[in-house]
């Protein structure tokens, strides 16, 4: 079964990254992987998923986690996004491992889709 377009990652903000890693590794027995000192990968929840301590995304808002969809081709997904109208809030952009933009959909939830770096 392909991954193409299903929810494939979930980012939560992280106002304290040391005490959140504590907190899911003890209580749920969560593992991570850092990506710096304001992004921490964790595994073992089910669903692959990360800790964000980017100043933009501390605090915890009413915009909730990040639901991260995959794509196999993130050109595509972006025009089509675009052409159904959602707002593009970040650009396409790389990271470790991949590339991914963000967009707003039509209840105003803030959704990622992203793609691995060939």
């Amino acid at each position: 079964m392909s991954n193409h377009h299903r929810i494939h990652y979930i980012e939560l903000p992280s106002a304290d990254m040391a005490a959140m890693k504590a907190f899911y590794g003890d209580v749920f027995g969560w593992t991570f992987t850092d990506y710096g000192p304001t992004y921490a990968a964790f595994h073992g929840a089910g669903i692959e998923g990360g800790f964000d301590g980017d100043a933009g995304r501390r605090k915890p808002s009413g915009m909730g986690a990040l639901v991260v969809l995959y794509s196999d081709d993130l050109q595509e997904s972006l025009r089509a996004v675009d052409a159904a109208g959602a707002d593009i809030s970040v650009p396409i952009f790389d990271f470790p491992g991949g590339k991914r933009f963000h967009f707003i959909d039509p209840s105003g939830n803030e959704l990622a889709i992203w793609t691995m770096l060939s």
